[in-house]
C-alpha cells in the first residue's frame, strides 16, 4: 500500500522537470516549470530557456517540501541570470491528495510567476 507521500512523489515524477506550453481552459498559453526532485540548477536552466525562447512570463510550480526549491529557483534566476526579471505574482494554495487506500491529505502548493 502506498503512503500519501509516495503517491505525491509519483505524481511529481510524472511532472518532474516538464517544461512547455500548457493550455488552460481559457485557451491562454502558459509557460510552466514544475519543480521535482532534480537539482536546482536544472530548473533554473529551464526557466532561463523559456525566457530565451521568447516567453514574457514563466510560472514555477511546486508542492510540499519542494516549495523551498521553487523559491531558490526564482531567486537564482533573478539574482544571477536575469536581473531584469521581476516577480509578477506569488500564489499559495492547498491541494487535497487521495492515496490508494482512500485517505486524504492536504499538501501546500506555490506558484511563482516571473516576468521580463
Amino acid at each position: 500500500m502506498l503512503t500519501t507521500t509516495e503517491v505525491k512523489h509519483m505524481a511529481e515524477e510524472k511532472k518532474e522537470g516538464s517544461v512547455g506550453l500548457q493550455t488552460e481552459a481559457k485557451g491562454k498559453e502558459d509557460n510552466t516549470v514544475f519543480i521535482g526532485k532534480k537539482g536546482t540548477m536544472g530548473y533554473v536552466l529551464a526557466v532561463v530557456t523559456q525566457f530565451n525562447n521568447g516567453a514574457n512570463e514563466v510560472s514555477i510550480k511546486a508542492r510540499g517540501k519542494l516549495i523551498s526549491r521553487a523559491v531558490d529557483v526564482a531567486e537564482i534566476v533573478r539574482s544571477r541570470f536575469m536581473p531584469d526579471a521581476k516577480i509578477k505574482n506569488i500564489s499559495i494554495s492547498t491541494e487535497e491528495l487521495t492515496s490508494e487506500d482512500g485517505s486524504k491529505s492536504k499538501v501546500s502548493a506555490i506558484e511563482i510567476t516571473l516576468s521580463k
